[in-house]
């Protein structure tokens, strides 16, 4: 009780001493704060009205599906205004609440604090109250928009089902009043066009003029340069009788892409400037819009069916077909998309001028039935030959989903679906062209990212002849541009599918900014655009730590005569910190809390106190050899009693494969710790040594000369360095020579050494050279008896032996005798 109130007349006292300046102070934010309340206030009001105008859009039975993706972004838009509304009282509630908390707690009942503390306490829970309000009706407004959304996209499924099962009566397809509508239909066509051309020449010519011939000019830069720059990418040589399955691949994709993009690139040029010089009025814009649109697709299935197909090329094509049917082919499927383009030509036109209902359903008729036959005579052609001349038929899965798709589409336009037959058709066509254009362009990334895959195209070959890339770098490089390729296809490609399939752009753009903002996964929030954002401040601190080791290595300890040991100590050591600098930032920037990572850092500080001090210091280790790369995979190193090619590098340690082929695997603290020798560090070339000793007495002149010719003379010791034959020594038993020559690959010296000892040999022999060697023990062997052993024998020399050792201790009994009485040995 008594700290309570010593509690209250602190505050109190402090409140009355700091009255004049808290009070203004108080009063300017109370300002600023209801302004801001009022602002938002207003703002969410008219975020309400916005949609409740939306949300009468959604219930329009005439709005499309287009117009319903409109309806959806705008939605969207509304709740990030009002997320924004909510979040812009983030900074004054966190005040509102510090303030509250330096009051203290409320009063318990039948007890009173100041009246100045009291005033503020109310006045703090009322702003608190407002702004409480707002963000409730922003969170509100947010829940409704979501609901709407949710009612959008349901009432799109049921759009885009009732079009496809929507039916038809085919009563009116044929009759005269269908022909008579046809007619009147291309009459007011025949009108409109020839009024528009009339007006343009007239009054519009210099402009047509100016528009076509930059349009024209653009084509002519596509085409000319185009050609010169990728010409041997996207036209097979007919030269070449074999290709590589990655050429025909690379070829049949670049063909259809880049011929089809400068097709696109050069008709959307000549309908922006005829835009631009207002030459196009509303209708004639809309059909010619169509009209070139038909001419891109046609001419991208005819490409592609050509680069696949390569009627004048055999041995360029893809698929294995026989001439005739591949020409059979190209000529079905073209036909297939003019059809289809013609269809869809005519449904702008019949949109446009207001057309009846039944030419829209006597144009889908004749549409469907003609691409159902030509499904079912493509499904029907006998394209293989085999070696007796007989045709054979596609494979059977094959056959068949060709000829069930040609007859459902002619079922369904027979039943009145035409909708329905007019959606598998297009598929058919535009979607198979897209599907296997990107599978081309996948094939070819897999192809070129293969090892000395990129290494056989025309641009590693390029630059294999006319730069200093090794082929491990033009390896990366290939799988750069495989990675390349493969985000290409999926950017350029998934779009055109959604949109073949009813999605429309607005769908893309918004998954696009959702993508781009950021996907929450559980707790977790991925956004790309921050990961790109995190990339590039990490790649840009990267360079500047390289910049900075270059300038304080070369500009200051150079100029202070700093020890090289140090210097490269502190590069490395500078080069360290700002790496792992940049990577903070870099994470930062990418919106990943570092506080999970202080979380992971406190157990692994727990877990090296409990002995993982071996573990980490390996995995140290390893981040340093990753880093330094004083050898890489493929190196033949020297550690301790170890030499052999290193296979494989990890954090924890190294594989060693010995030239026995035993795997060894070592730690990596060992290679930081203890010397390691790197035979192929920079590059392969490498020295051999052979030791070579001839007699004394022997013309050493002559020697010295034979053994250079014999170095010179193989074909794998380089010139440059020029080979060496060093008098080595005169030693006990021979003159010694040393020769010392050069290889381009040091692996290869063990073969060079034995060639070189094999022509040695052969030259000495011709030229009656000696090669002496240390005199060496005769070892006499006992000449063992054959089995099976004879024992009668051996006891017969066994019986000889004891004779004979029995006569020779009698002969020395003998001597001894007679050596005792004095007498002379008798020599008999």
């Amino acid at each position: 009780m008594i700290s309570r109130l010593l509690r209250l007349i602190l505050v109190a006292i402090v409140v009355v001493a700091t009255q004049p300046s808290s009070h203004a102070i108080a009063q300017a934010i109370g300002q600023g704060s209801a302004q801001l309340i009022a602002d938002q206030t207003k703002a969410m009001q008219d975020l309400t009205a916005k949609t409740d105008g939306l949300e009468k859009k959604i219930s329009d039975p005439d709005e499309d599906d287009a117009g319903l993706v409109d309806i959806r972004l705008q939605l969207e838009d509304i709740s990030r205004a009002a997320l924004n509304s909510a979040l812009a009282f983030r900074s004054r509630l966190n005040d509102i609440n510090d303030r509250v908390e330096v009051l203290g707690p409320p009063p318990a009942q039948g007890q009173q604090e100041p009246a100045i503390v009291a005033n503020e306490r109310a006045a703090l829970t009322a702003e608190k109250a407002e702004i409480n309000a707002v963000v409730a009706s922003a969170q509100n407004l947010s829940i409704r928009i979501s609901g709407l959304v949710d009612n959008i996209a349901i009432k799109r499924s049921e759009l885009f089902r009732s079009v496809l099962t929507k039916r038809y009566e085919l009563t009116d397809v044929l009759s005269p009043q269908g022909f008579s509508d046809a007619h009147d239909q291309f009459t007011g066509l025949y009108k409109a066009v020839a009024s528009w051309l009339t007006f343009a020449f007239k009054f519009k010519f210099q402009a047509i003029l100016a528009a076509t011939l930059m349009a024209l000019a653009l084509a002519a830069v596509l085409l000319i340069g185009g050609r010169r720059l990728f010409g041997r990418i996207f036209e097979p040589n007919p030269s070449v009788e074999d290709p590589s399955y990655l050429s025909r691949l690379s070829v049949a994709f670049w063909s259809t892409l880049l011929p089809t993009a400068a097709l696109g690139a050069f008709l959307a040029s000549a309908v922006f400037f005829f835009n631009y010089y207002n030459v196009l009025r509303g209708d004639i814009g809309t059909f010619l819009n169509a009209l070139l649109a038909v001419i891109a697709v046609v001419f991208c299935v005819n490409r592609l069916t050509n680069a696949a197909l390569e009627p004048r090329l055999p041995n360029w094509r893809l698929i294995p077909v026989a001439t005739g049917p591949a020409r059979w082919l190209v000529r079905l499927t073209t036909a297939m998309a003019v059809v289809l383009g013609i269809n869809y030509f005519l449904s702008v036109v019949n949109e446009k001028m207001g057309s009846p209902l039944s030419l829209t359903i006597a144009r889908g008729f004749v549409a469907t039935i003609i691409v159902g036959v030509i499904l079912i005579l493509m499904g029907l052609l006998r394209p293989f030959r085999t070696a007796d001349g007989a045709w054979r038929p596609w494979p059977a899965w094959l056959r068949f989903i060709a000829i069930g798709l040609g007859l459902f589409t002619i079922a369904a336009a027979l039943l009145g679906y035409i909708g329905l037959a007019l959606f598998v058709s297009s598929q058919v066509v535009v979607t198979g062209t897209i599907l296997v254009t990107a599978y081309i362009g996948f094939l070819s990334a897999r192809a070129i990212g293969e090892e000395g895959g990129f290494a056989d195209t025309s641009v590693g070959r390029w630059l294999s002849a006319n730069s200093s890339y090794e082929d491990t770098a033009l390896d990366q490089l290939g799988l750069v541009a495989s990675i390349a390729i493969n985000l290409m296809i999926v950017l350029v490609f998934l779009p055109l599918i959604l949109l073949m399939w009813g999605f429309q752009p607005g769908d893309i753009e918004a998954w696009a900014y959702k993508l781009a903002t950021g996907v929450t996964i559980g707790s977790v929030t991925i956004s790309v655009l921050g990961i790109l954002t995190g990339i590039v401040v990490f790649v840009i601190g990267y360079f500047l730590t390289r910049w900075f080791q270059g300038w304080l290595d070369g500009s200051v300890m150079a100029r202070g005569k700093v020890d090289t040991g140090v210097r490269n100590s502190i590069r490395l050591a500078v080069g360290y910190a700002g790496v792992a600098l940049a990577a903070l930032i870099g994470i930062s920037a990418a919106g990943i809390d570092l506080s999970n990572l202080a979380l992971v850092a406190g157990a692994l500080s727990l877990g090296i106190g409990f002995g993982l001090q071996n573990v980490v210091s390996n995995f140290v280790s390893g981040l340093i050899l990753l880093a330094e790369r004083p050898f890489k995979v493929g190196d033949w190193i020297v550690a301790g009693d170890i030499s052999g090619t290193v296979k494989k590098i990890s954090v924890r340690a190294t594989e060693i494969e010995t030239f026995q082929r035993q795997s060894v695997i070592l730690p990596n603290s060992n290679l930081i710790n203890n010397a390691v020798g790197n035979w192929t560090h920079r590059n392969k070339l490498g020295r051999v040594d052979i030791r070579v000793g001839v007699a004394y007495g022997s013309d050493v002149k002559r020697v010295h000369t034979l053994l250079l010719d014999i170095a010179r003379a193989h074909p794998m010791v380089l010139k440059n360095p020029e080979p060496f034959v060093l008098f080595a020594n005169f030693g006990t038993a021979a003159l010694e020579f040393e020769i010392r020559v050069f290889v381009a690959d040091v692996m290869n010296g063990s073969i060079v050494q034995n060639d070189i000892r094999f022509a040695i040999f052969d030259i000495f022999e011709d030229e009656h050279i000696e090669i002496p060697s240390t005199p060496r023990a005769v070892v006499e062997t006992t000449k063992h008896e054959s089995w099976p052993i004879d024992d009668d024998k051996i006891e017969a020399e066994f019986a000889e032996r004891e004779r004979l050792e029995a006569e020779a201790a009698a002969e020395r009994e003998r001597l001894a005798k007679m050596k005792r009485r004095g007498r002379k040995p008798d020599p008999g």
